[in-house]
């Protein structure tokens, strides 16, 4: 803890989190319509491999003040049975563009709060999906819940039509750190519909910690981790607070002097990554922990884990596509994001186009830099003849400058969290920490952006 302490001032600067390589800040209008048919159609023509989906359903009834995530807040339950006609539309017509390729080994419902719908809304979304899309029966088919609204009815349905992985909002037990972000979300309510869907036999259930928001203290956090461990998931994300009040206006709510210190911020990671790793989890990149026989766990023993919108996964297809508002797909070399209004998303559909809002398509120096940061980001390893044998480089000449910046004085290898050798780089000890720093390094376009204009959160 000392050690990345001493570290923290150095390090701890704006940066990406890198679901993507080039991020999203680099997307442009020029990727439209026209551009996504085209993807569509180089996508096609790979038939026998499998694709990952992802829907996304934006409602909740109210908004919790630090949320970062594209979201409508209402409850006026008509404006989504729009929404969901309209995503139905979505679903039609990307079909009709994928003739040929129609399996899916990886597929999500995100939000928002996906089960602010109704059961037999769900059950439909689903028909509709199943209706021109076949699900691979070892498929990771996952869902984001929130344990506040979340009914057994609905859990009941989600394990009859084929979920097997449920994802637990939790955030914090603590009660004045619920009060300060607008969430407040009971012990009780929580372990009921974990131990009902332990109860209806789902595969892996996962939780989701925050650490950084405000009026968090180091003592009621540990707190938190005994209740965490006591119920003991298969997997446990624990996602660094991100304020980004220029992107998201409702963070302005957030009282700037709760907030902890980086150093204490830093101290919340460190009490949950060293009460995990004491109660036999193996930690996951940069901020996910799970059981050694969850399957996250296995992938990343062995150095080949994936990781893409949609998180870290060992079932990733080799393109993803996205419906619903704000939903990105990852589509033959090229990123395609949906709008994010609902009067827009409603306009494109009402005339026949896909609701893209902007993309960007990658030149062959982006797909060598997005491989070596998804690989550093997924297993926090990198094997050297395997950039070089895919992309035919010499990987110590064509990243000549980056591997200089990372060996000098005062850098990741002096440090002593990161090992550069001939046939690989590997990240020990506290660079899980620093894991963004090392591959904002090999990012092309940070080096474009030394002004004061905000645009990532805090790497630690």
């Amino acid at each position: 803890m000392s050690t990345a302490l001493e570290l923290l001032k150095k390090y701890n600067r704006p940066g990406p989190r890198y679901t993507s390589y080039p991020t999203a800040v680099e997307f442009n209008e020029a990727y439209d319509h026209s551009a996504y048919v085209d993807s569509l159609k180089k996508i096609n023509q790979k038939a026998d491999e499998p694709l990952s989906l992802y829907i996304h359903l934006p409602f909740c009834e109210e908004r919790c003040s630090f949320c970062g995530c594209n979201v409508v807040i209402t409850r006026k339950r008509e404006v989504s049975h729009k929404y969901l006609d309209y995503l139905h539309r979505e679903i039609d017509m990307l079909a009709a563009h994928l003739p040929d390729r129609r399996r899916i080994s990886q597929y999500h419902w995100g939000g928002g709060t996906p089960t602010y719908q109704t059961t037999s809304e769900m059950l439909a979304l689903q028909s509709k999906i199943t209706e021109h899309f076949t699900i691979d029966p070892d498929a990771e088919v996952a869902i984001e819940v929130d344990p506040r609204v979340t009914s057994r009815e609905q859990a009941d349905l989600l394990k009859e039509i084929g979920f097997n992985r449920i994802s637990m909002g939790v955030q914090d037990f603590t009660h004045r750190v619920q009060e300060a972000i607008n969430r407040n979300q009971t012990e009780e309510e929580t372990r009921d519909l974990y131990d009902y869907c332990r109860q209806v036999g789902f595969e892996s259930i996962n939780l989701d910690l925050i650490y950084g928001l405000p009026l968090q203290s180091p003592a009621a956090f540990d707190r938190n981790m005994d209740t965490i461990l006591d119920l003991r998931p298969d997997r446990v994300a624990v996602y660094s607070y991100a304020y980004v009040p220029w992107v998201k206006a409702n963070q302005k709510k957030i009282d700037t002097d709760e907030l902890p210190s980086p150093e204490v911020k830093l101290e919340l990671f460190c009490i949950a990554r060293d009460r995990f790793l004491l109660a036999g989890y193996a930690q996951i990149g940069m901020d996910h922990f799970a059981l050694p026989g969850d399957d996250l766990a296995l992938a990343a023993a062995k150095k080949r884990l994936h990781r893409n919108f949609m998180g870290y996964t060992v079932k990733m297809g080799s393109d993803m596509v996205g419906v619903g508002t704000s939903a990105i797909g990852d589509v033959g070399g090229a990123f395609a994001q949906n709008v994010k209004k609902l009067s827009t998303y409603y306009e494109a559909l009402d005339t026949g186009r896909f609701p893209i809002d902007r993309g960007y398509v990658l030149n062959d120096d982006d797909h060598i830099r997005r491989e070596v940061i998804t690989r550093l980001m997924s297993n926090l390893y990198l094997q050297v003849p395997e950039i070089e044998d895919r992309f035919g480089i010499r990987f110590k000449e064509y990243f000549a400058a980056e591997l200089a910046e990372l060996s000098a004085a005062d850098g990741p290898v002096d440090h002593g969290f990161l090992t550069i050798a001939d046939d690989h780089l590997a990240v020990h000890g506290d660079g899980c920490l620093f894991i963004r720093n090392i591959c904002m390094v090999f990012d092309a376009y940070m080096k474009d952006k030394r002004d004061d204009t905000p645009m990532f959160s805090q790497t630690v």
